[in-house]
């Protein structure tokens, strides 16, 4: 059996210029930091016994022969696509899904990671991360950027440059423990109890790109900005003043960015 541990992201700056309209024409740039919840995948061959050749166990319990029978999008899709029968696919999270944390990415990272240790292959994080990529914005056809499958993908607090081409560089931000004792203590994850389909959201988004030029230049230059907070030692508390500026343009991409509850607080 191969277990396979992910984890969830959150993005601080520059959400919005890793969709492809945008980063094509202007490049991009995305903080984000992954955090200590995870999606757990295990796997393993399945015996001969079964009158099945899958098992796939997620909200649903699946037991399939074919591909098309299969539910679940993204296990549907890699097992096509890795030509994998015979196998009996396992998912656990610590957080709910579609809770805005990158969860749909830390599944499909996850699982390539935890399908190829199977086959006795291993990925690089480069990888993992262009895999599933393709997976959700090739084969499944999702509107969706390129953050989270990096992020998931490589882990850690991290600055993710994006070229024209699609070509992308990850640098880990190395802050001293002092001043990243002081970002975190600073810093508070609340859940509302509510979910979302983040590719619906990010079509809206996507088809708001030609008429927010400005909005997405400027959330693209707060990336530098919390970086230079970050790395000086400036008040830390300017670096949420930042967060909060980002958050009120970014809730101009889309109507839909949060529940009207947390727009009314």
């Amino acid at each position: 059996m191969i277990i396979s541990r992910t984890p969830f992201r959150v993005s601080f700056f520059g959400g919005g210029t890793d969709y492809r309209p945008w980063f094509r024409e202007h490049g991009g740039a995305v903080l984000s930091t992954t955090i200590n919840r995870y999606c757990y995948i295990s796997c393993r061959h399945l015996p001969p016994f079964f009158d099945y050749r899958n098992r796939i166990v997620w909200s649903q319990i699946e037991t399939v022969n074919a591909y098309d029978e299969i539910v679940h999008p993204v296990v549907r899709e890699v097992l096509r696509m890795m030509q994998l029968q015979g196998v009996g696919v396992h998912h656990d999270a610590d957080l709910p899904s579609r809770a805005g944390l990158g969860s749909s990415s830390s599944f499909t990272v996850g699982i390539l990671n935890a399908l190829n240790g199977l086959i006795g292959k291993i990925r690089t994080k480069e990888q993992l991360a262009r895999t599933a990529i393709h997976v959700e914005q090739e084969l499944l056809r999702e509107n969706v950027g390129i953050q989270d499958q990096i992020a998931a993908a490589y882990g850690g607090f991290n600055k993710i440059e994006i070229g024209h081409d699609g070509t992308f560089r990850v640098i880990p931000m190395t802050l001293p423990a002092p001043r990243m004792a002081a970002l975190q203590a600073s810093l508070l994850m609340f859940y509302t109890g509510t979910s979302r389909i983040a590719s619906d959201i990010a079509g809206e988004k996507i088809n708001a790109i030609p008429n927010k030029t400005a909005e997405l230049t400027r959330m693209r230059r707060m990336v530098d900005e919390a970086i230079d907070i970050l790395n000086s030692d400036d008040d830390i508390n300017d670096f949420g003043r930042l967060l909060d500026e980002a958050w009120q343009i970014k809730r101009q991409l889309s109507a839909r960015i949060a529940p009207a509850f947390v727009n009314e607080a």
